[in-house]
């Protein structure tokens, strides 16, 4: 029997304890079909004051900001409009990444929570600020970040897993851990929601600073690219710091 979300009105597998678009948990709802379907809404998380838009793009930017104190990164759209904000906090037994409007920090758009405080597998979920709706989690997959390619899974609003980030060339990636001077080696990644390859993240190289491209034209519409950005601040905030 085919089931609609009582939050979003979207559609859900009969069988779904959670809604797959917005979170909203769907166990206790009544399994009745409506006489039409409800008009599609957007989720939540793209309803925010600052414009929908802006988080379903298909290319962002993320640029760090040199010659400064700590880690600090902008977000910019394909035309170079800054989007977000970033500055990590020092000194945090628990990774607590705030992701701004602008550098004056009046406007807090989403962050990135640490689940548990030994990060070895790194459970971070990005949250929407305003609303407190998470959008996602982004996993670390420890094993083979420490030793081998950088991976990261991705898990939706309800913890489910639907994708993962991964370092596409095994060359560069050992040369990156490995060699002297490998950190300067730039890094590429592919991202797969349901196991299609949907999106590329590419790292351009900076003998000082950091940029990273991301192209994700074939991500679906309704998904929030937020959770994308937090791996690529993740990487950039928390990944090259152990390197």
């Amino acid at each position: 029997m085919v089931r609609y979300c009582g939050k979003c009105g979207r559609q859900h597998a009969d069988d779904a304890s959670f809604c797959p678009y917005c979170g909203n948990d769907v166990k206790q709802q009544p399994s009745i079909e409506p006489t039409s379907p409800p008009i599609p809404k957007p989720p939540v998380s793209m309803q925010s004051a600052a414009g929908s838009s802006i988080w379903n793009q298909d290319h962002y930017s993320i640029r760090k900001k040199v010659l400064t104190v700590g880690n600090k990164y902008w977000i910019e759209d394909a035309s170079g409009n800054i989007l977000g904000f970033c500055k990590q906090k020092i000194l945090k037994l628990k990774e607590d990444i705030r992701i701004f409007s602008d550098e004056s920090m009046s406007e807090e758009l989403f962050k990135i929570q640490q689940q548990q405080i030994f990060d070895a597998w790194g459970n971070f979920a990005v949250i929407d600020s305003k609303t407190g709706t998470k959008l996602g989690y982004i996993k670390r997959e420890w094993g083979s970040s420490a030793f081998f390619k950088d991976k990261y899974e991705i898990y939706d609003a309800g913890n489910r897993l639907m994708g993962k980030i991964e370092e596409t060339s095994t060359g560069r990636a050992l040369a990156r851990k490995y060699l002297p001077g490998g950190a300067l080696v730039p890094e590429e990644m592919h991202i797969e929601l349901n196991g299609q390859k949907v999106a590329t993240i590419n790292q351009e190289f900076k003998i000082i600073g950091d940029i990273w491209k991301m192209n994700c034209i074939n991500v679906p519409t309704d998904f929030d690219r937020r959770v994308l950005l937090a791996c690529i601040l993740m990487m950039g905030t928390i990944e090259r710091d152990r390197k």
